[in-house]
């Protein structure tokens, strides 16, 4: 089964590709499962985004709700945006200077993650799901392409993912929108840095602030435990780990 629905200010898309789905009761469990992830990422939108005013993290970033009373979501959530920062020295922050609360660097990746849980959960056991270009997958082989940071219709490899996750940081969609937290000016070291890790609240975690420590986020993002990284430099040098699953040229 597939599915496509816009959350979270992007498209996600789930495939589902259990043989027993489709063949009566398979296919009610999978249905179910959709139902659940999408519902899942829908109140993540709800509570987590800086964008909405009546968000938990609004209202924690407006002082009307105490920093000991969060929910344990979102303790989580800050938990692991101030554990970047320091392993970063500052050039990943969630709080930077002249902006309020943002930690959607974290939220997405995290919230996905648990979706993917959800599915695991529900029975599932060969599943895609594809957050706006960030990818958890089960019971692969599963191909997954690492776009062109400079021609969207161009993929730089494929990487073969059998269980496990990738994530890309890059300037191509946003712009520079990823800021090093230690200048307050854009990161621009890199055009794009993908990370292939275990989960993915690990590997977009990573990918988002590996860039924004620039060139010297690559060697960052490769010290850290399970995971692999495949990057292009702003000289359009590629830089990648040994271990790149790497599956064919794009």
């Amino acid at each position: 089964m597939r599915r496509v629905e816009h959350v979270m200010g992007f498209p996600v898309s789930l495939r589902i590709d259990d043989e027993d789905v489709g063949e009566g009761v398979g296919e009610g469990v999978g249905e179910e499962a959709a139902d659940a992830v999408f519902a899942w990422l829908r109140e993540v939108d709800a509570r987590f985004s800086p964008f909405k005013a009546d968000s938990e993290v609004s209202r924690l970033d407006r002082g009307e709700l105490r920093a000991d009373a969060v929910s344990e979501d979102l303790a989580e959530v800050l938990a692991l945006c101030e554990e970047y920062r320091v392993a970063t020295g500052g050039a990943f922050d969630a709080r930077l200077p002249g902006r309020g609360l943002d930690p959607c660097a974290v939220v997405k990746g995290w919230s996905v993650q648990r979706a993917a849980e959800l599915l695991a959960a529900a029975g599932t056991r060969r599943f895609c799901l594809n957050a706006g270009g960030d990818v958890v997958a089960a019971g692969g082989p599963w191909r997954v392409g690492i776009r062109h940071p400079e021609h969207a219709d161009r993929l730089c490899a494929v990487l073969g993912i059998t269980d496990g996750a990738v994530a890309t940081s890059g300037r191509y969609e946003r712009g520079d929108h990823i800021v090093d937290g230690r200048t307050g000016r854009p990161a621009t070291g890199l055009l794009s840095l993908t990370v292939v890790a275990p989960t993915l609240t690990e590997a977009d975690a990573t990918a988002t602030a590996a860039f924004a420590l620039g060139a010297e986020g690559v060697a960052w993002a490769a010290a850290r435990a399970g995971c692999e990284v495949f990057a292009v430099d702003a000289g359009r040098r590629v830089v990648r780990t040994a271990g790149v699953p790497l599956a064919g040229a794009g």
